[in-house]
C-alpha cells in the first residue's frame, strides 16, 4: 500500500530516542517559519493543530501533519522522513541533539496515485 509518509532507519531509530525521553510524539511539515520548511517534532499535542492541517500517516506510531496549503503543493509526492547533522534553529525536539528530521520526496507514480484516490 502506498504511504504519503515514510521514515529512514535513522529517522524511526531518532524517534524512538526522543520518545524514551518525552512520551508520546507527533511531527508537523513547518510551512516556512523557523529553519524554512522543515519537519518538526513536538511531545503529543503541545503542537495546536488547526482545523486545515492535514494528517498524512502515521510514522513509527506518531502522526504526521501538514497545512491544507502545502498539502496542496505536495500532494503529488511521497514524503520520505530523514536525520541530517547539524544544529537546525527549531523549536523541534532534535535540535539539542545536534541533529534535525529533514524531509525528501518523490514524485508518485500514476498506479500510486490512482491507489491514493481509490483509498481517500
Amino acid at each position: 500500500m502506498t504511504a504519503r509518509i515514510i521514515a529512514t532507519a535513522e529517522a524511526i531509530s531518532l524517534i524512538n530516542e526522543l520518545r524514551h525521553t518525552h512520551g508520546p510524539l507527533m511531527f508537523h511539515q513547518s510551512g516556512g517559519c523557523c529553519d524554512g520548511s522543515q519537519p518538526m517534532c513536538f511531545p503529543e499535542g503541545e503542537f495546536k493543530v488547526g482545523a486545515s492541517d492535514v494528517c498524512l500517516g502515521e510514522i513509527a506510531g506518531c502522526k504526521f501533519y501538514m497545512s491544507a496549503d502545502q498539502f496542496n503543493y505536495w500532494k503529488h509526492t511521497q514524503l520520505i522522513l530523514d536525520v541530517i547533522r547539524g544544529r537546525g534553529s527549531s523549536f523541534s525536539l532534535e535540535i539539542p541533539l545536534g541533529v534535525r528530521f529533514h524531509t525528501r520526496s518523490r514524485v508518485f507514480t500514476e498506479e500510486e496515485m490512482t491507489e491514493l484516490r481509490i483509498k481517500n
